[in-house]
């Protein structure tokens, strides 16, 4: 899917932290064992308002999707260190036990996987997997829960609804499995939905139909979306703000049009002119040099600066805090040019 600029559109303010229906600062994520400790996610803080679209891109082993399940809690314990908040509603997500996050999970904020076909359960049914879900968390009959279920497949616009309520899921294509994710994860109408990267495995046709079905449904239901993506077409398509991760930091953060058309981050701009575009015909696409950092070892600096070309001195010094660039839009970068 070529990446066009043409497509973004302004977005609104960034809310007001009395208005943020998820708030987190600095969080950090760390998963130790007997040879290292490996520090996905360094500092991170962003907030979102109810109906927002949030899109968090970046390289794979960013700290994208450990994020995310760090909002969910899904991190194991015994090998996972977890600091700074996080709220989401009125549940302070970073100071609730697990049987606290049982009783949210799903009724609160719910999450779609990457791969659906890892994340159904292959021996149950499409409609027990809904009905489950919906009769854990509203404490309703099993006729209820299967209505409900029958509804939610009709909504996701999964065809033949009534059929594929009795099938498993090794019956259903990649895209009617996604369908069917997505109605799991609506099923007790969260207020926050999370999704990481829910289009990866698809073609580019079933990309698209449900990048809109998506997008239909977090209007029509008013939810928060946070949308984990390496593709920067898919951020402009639905985001209404982006956060641009690397090596477990947020290095640019704002209304997607901002950060997409006035990038400031070198990070940003080569991940900008890497992606094809439909009037680059003939044109080399500009590569960004090197690699990603090692995370399993403390640098000293910006951790982009041995892959940028406009290094300073001051970048190996200290890591960079988040500078405004413009009015809600901030690039931890020394130099804007």
């Amino acid at each position: 899917m070529a990446y066009d600029t043409n497509t973004v559109e302004a977005s609104p303010a960034p809310p007001d932290a009395g208005t943020a229906l998820v708030e987190v600062r600095d969080l950090g994520v760390e998963f130790v064992s007997r040879e290292s400790t490996t520090c996905a996610v360094n500092g991170v803080s962003f907030s979102l308002a109810p109906g927002e679209v949030l899109c968090i891109i970046g390289e794979s082993g960013s700290g994208k999707s450990v994020t995310m399940r760090a909002l969910m809690k899904l991190h194991p314990p015994k090998y996972t260190r977890i600091s700074g908040y996080m709220r989401v509603g009125d549940h302070e997500v970073s100071a609730c036990s697990e049987r606290e996050m049982r009783s949210i999970r799903g009724s609160q904020i719910s999450m779609i996987f990457q791969e659906p076909m890892t994340s159904l359960d292959p021996v149950y049914r499409i409609g027990d997997q809904i009905a489950e879900t919906v009769i854990r968390h509203k404490k309703c009959s099993r006729a209820e829960g299967y209505a409900r279920a029958l509804e939610l497949l009709k909504l996701v616009g999964v065809p033949s609804p009534e059929r594929r309520l009795n099938a498993y899921p090794h019956e259903l294509s990649g895209g009617l499995r996604q369908r069917a994710m997505i109605a799991v994860a609506l099923s007790c109408s969260p207020t926050l939905l999370l999704a990481d990267e829910p289009t990866t495995a698809l073609d580019a046709t079933v990309q698209i139909q449900v990048l809109v079905l998506l997008r239909r449904l977090q209007q029509e239901l008013g939810m928060a979306v946070i949308f984990v993506t390496h593709d920067l077409s898919v951020a402009a398509q639905i985001a209404d703000k982006v956060a641009v991760m690397y090596a477990g930091r947020i290095v640019e953060y704002g209304p997607v049009a901002k950060v997409l058309q006035h990038s400031a981050h070198p990070y940003t701009k080569g991940m900008l002119a890497s992606t094809v575009s439909g009037h680059m015909r003939g044109q080399a696409i500009e590569a960004i040099p090197g690699s990603p950092p090692d995370m399993r070892v403390r640098m000293e600096g910006c951790s982009f600066a041995p892959r940028c070309k406009s290094v300073m001195p001051a970048c190996r010094q200290g890591t960079p805090p988040l500078l405004t660039v413009s009015h809600g839009h901030e690039a931890a970068c020394l130099n804007f040019a």
